[in-house]
């Protein structure tokens, strides 16, 4: 086994020679079968995608951008799309891979695809033509990968995608209430790649083209792969992390309620510095029980693994669950990042995960490259009605949602600790350069079939972080802080959103361009810093509303999110409604929230519905708390404890109300559709029960009447009534508010999912 490749400098996207196949040129569509290979003149296929999504050709599906990079540098792609899973057949319709088979599950890890947060099972499948559930399998990556590996057993398999990034550990599974192996070793794939994988999936293909084995490909960042129990590599140092309270000087958890100038001043450094490292011991170094304790001399991070507890020990005891989710998460910053080793099985059959430092971001031109390269921008042929269109029976909700859109970046640095994003993506915003941008909206007022004349979006996971990032790249690669905003905006974070400004400016001046609408939602606690864009935002780019995603009201459930307090939002409806009322426009803003998220109590949510009230919000469809894979919040949920503050066996360990149960989950969605008089039964129960039946009548400052309705035939919801509102900056009934789940507002490459 190698060493793990250094930060420094990462192999550019452009920098390899073509893999010879490149004569072919691009396909119009990559293949989906034996016809399609034949009319392009191909014999074989040199990599096969197999996906849990319809096959669209375009940059928001992760399938499309993959074969297209790889096609790119000269690769013959071929995709299996939804196959039936049931059999080995729908895995051989394209022969043989000349390298290797890529499976993934989609946009959207496949539970979380399949079930809603009730653990019911979804009546739907936005990936899928018509919307139709049922096309793929629940796990679909372990399902996939197995009948690829039975279709043809001496092919690689490589797996990757947000259903096996954000599974790469042993994590626990909310659908079976235990946790499970890394899914590495449950599907025995060669390699795992997590993140953003155009880097790693690149260098991969032209090492197998150059007929190096896969086993030795141990040196990829981005990449997890099995190795042999107890095995450390030559010129490695293990650092082991298996048991609480011995995180050590170099590992110290960082304190997400204190600046990096307080932590920094604190070790006697600058935040710009961190502690030297040493020369490499090639043994394993037992973390100091103490921070202050002697000079320990640790080895340089390329070379240093860190030993988390094991499966075994994870699976039955959830406070070792949560302090290895809390290690994992400090180990998330490509510039510090060290390797981790976690094991799975005990004695000979037993084998360690080993998960090498995250990629290095995308470059600039990388994201120019990656995006201008020849999508289609439309589903497969395959999936077009009698009329040759995609608006019939068959249409793929997800592709009619972002036909008009255009992702602008990738990453965000906000940490919030329900969602995904961070985890998948990272926290460095990898941005595309404006004049990419603008070639994009130039494309599809071009060719994309229904232009209207209206982009229905710029944005990405968080819309006003283009350009953002660290003002030092010296200060970046060596902070361990897991968000740039929370508890407040990090000094050293660049919040100009002039670039952003500049880019919208440019992109609404283009020919045939009547409106650029912003879908994705945005840090208010950011866009407050910077009062022009906010007038530009109010004044150009909104259609009557704008949704943005307080979660939460109250401080307690705020800071398990790492969330900012309600004044911000309150700041930001200020100047939201100046800018409107400056422009004579009537406009709204959407807010989500969120019920039963790790650290919220009954008394936090009727507070909620409190504020909601006075605030004439009346939410159609609400969402509880969704424990995805991986997730900080979901190390709460399952441990009851907070990583964010330490994790201890003793009465130093911060304990979390954990929201579990149907009962208390059903009382925390009602508190959040107060108005439905379905909900006022068990909100009057729970209304005397802590001593608030003060809340009950018919007073402007209680909740809930006491009356209860014959029938429930005089309840409208708010989606179906054409009421306006009372009073301005109050949504109108029309408009539907959902719960952001951490899931992007519409499908992106590699978004999340849980």
């Amino acid at each position: 086994m190698t060493a793990v490749a250094t930060p420094t400098a990462p192999r550019a996207l452009s920098a390899y020679r073509p893999f010879w196949a490149k004569r072919f040129g691009p396909a119009p569509f990559l293949p989906m079968s034996r016809a399609e290979m034949e009319r392009l003149g191909w014999d074989s296929c040199d990599v096969i995608i197999v996906t849990g999504d319809a096959y669209v050709d375009h940059p928001s599906f992760g399938m499309a951008v993959i074969g297209r990079t790889l096609e790119a540098q000269g690769f013959r792609v071929g995709i299996i799309a939804q196959p039936d899973w049931h059999g080995v057949d729908p895995f051989k319709a394209l022969g043989r891979p000349n390298l290797f088979f890529g499976v993934a599950a989609g946009n959207m890890d496949s539970m979380i695809n399949h079930y809603t947060a009730d653990r019911k099972i979804r009546s739907d499948d936005a990936y899928t033509p018509g919307g139709a559930a049922g096309r793929r399998p629940d796990r679909a990556t372990l399902v996939y990968t197995q009948r690829c590996q039975q279709a043809y057993k001496d092919v690689p398999v490589i797996i990757g995608g947000i259903e096996a990034s954000l599974r790469r550990i042993a994590h626990y599974d909310y659908w079976q209430d235990k946790v499970r192996h890394s899914i590495l070793a449950d599907s025995k794939a060669e390699l795992l790649v997590y993140g953003n994988a155009e880097r790693a999936i690149v260098e991969i293909a032209h090492r197998l083209a150059r007929r190096e084995p896969v086993e030795t490909m141990t040196d990829i960042r981005g990449t997890a792969f099995l190795v042999r129990q107890g095995h450390v590599p030559q010129g490695f140092a293990e650092i082991d992390s298996s048991e609480v309270d011995q995180p050590g000087r170099i590992d110290e958890h960082v304190n997400p309620y204190q600046t990096p100038e307080a932590a920094a001043a604190a070790r006697g450094q600058s935040c710009a510095k961190e502690e030297g490292a040493a020369t490499a011991a090639e043994a394993v170094v037992a973390m100091p029980l103490s921070r202050k304790a002697g000079a320990l001399k640790l080895p340089p991070r390329e070379h240093t693994v860190i030993r988390l507890p094991a499966y075994e020990q994870v699976k039955s005891d959830p406070v070792l669950y949560a302090h290895a989710n809390r290690v994992l998460h400090l180990e998330t910053n490509p510039g510090n990042a060290r390797a981790l080793v976690q094991r799975h099985g005990i004695g000979a059959a037993g084998r360690d995960v080993w998960i090498n430092p995250p990629p290095i971001p995308l470059s600039t031109a990388e994201m120019d490259l990656v995006f201008d390269l020849p999508y289609a921008r439309s589903p497969h042929p395959v999936y077009a009605d009698e009329s040759g269109g995609h608006d019939g029976p068959t249409k793929i909700p997800a592709w009619e949602m972002i036909r008009f859109s255009i992702n602008i970046m990738r990453g965000c640095f906000g940490g919030c600790t329900f969602c995904s994003i961070t985890e998948h993506e990272g926290r460095i915003i990898q941005s595309r350069s404006e004049d990419s941008v603008l070639r994009e909206i130039e494309d599809i007022r071009d060719k994309v079939r229904g232009f209207t004349g209206v982009i229905s979006d710029l944005g990405g996971p968080t819309a006003n972080m283009y350009r953002l990032g660290c003002k030092s790249r010296e200060i970046e690669a060596a902070c361990r802080k897991p968000s740039c905003v929370w508890p407040g905006i990090c000094s050293n974070l660049n919040t100009d959103h002039a670039p952003l400004v500049k880019l919208y400016r440019r992109a609404r001046g283009l020919r045939g361009v009547k409106k650029i609408l912003i879908g994705s939602g945005l840090r208010y606690d950011l866009a407050v810093r910077s009062p022009e864009y906010v007038k530009e935002l109010v004044t150009h780019h909104v259609g009557g509303y704008l949704k943005i995603a307080p979660e939460h009201t109250e401080s307690g459930p705020l800071a398990k999110m790492m969330k900012p307090g309600i004044g911000a939002y309150e700041r930001f409806k200020q100047l939201f409604e100046a800018a409107s009322a400056a422009a004579g426009k009537k406009q709204y803003l959407i807010p989500y929230f969120i019920a039963a998220h790790p650290g919220t109590s009954d008394e936090d949510m009727m507070n909620l519905a409190l504020w909601l009230k006075r605030n004439g919000f009346k939410a159609d469809q609400v969402q509880t708390f969704y424990p995805s894979p991986m997730a900080t919040a979901t190390a709460m949920y399952h441990s009851g404890l907070n990583p964010l503050k330490g994790v201890h066996r003793d009465a130093r360990a911060e304990r979390v109300d954990v929201v579990r149960g149907e009962r208390r989950r059903r009382l925390h969605k009602a508190f959040l559709r107060w108005h439905d008089p379905k909900n006022w039964p068990l909100l009057r129960e729970a209304l005397k029960a802590m001593g608030r039946a003060d809340l009950i009548g018919s007073g402007r400052q209680q909740l809930i009447p006491a009356y209860q309705p014959a029938t429930e035939g005089g309840y409208q919801s708010p989606r179906r009534s054409n009421s306006t509102p009372s009073q301005p900056g109050q949504p109108r009934k029309g408009r539907l508010l959902t719960q952001h789940t951490g899931l992007p507002p519409r499908p992106g490459i590699g978004r999340k999912t849980g």
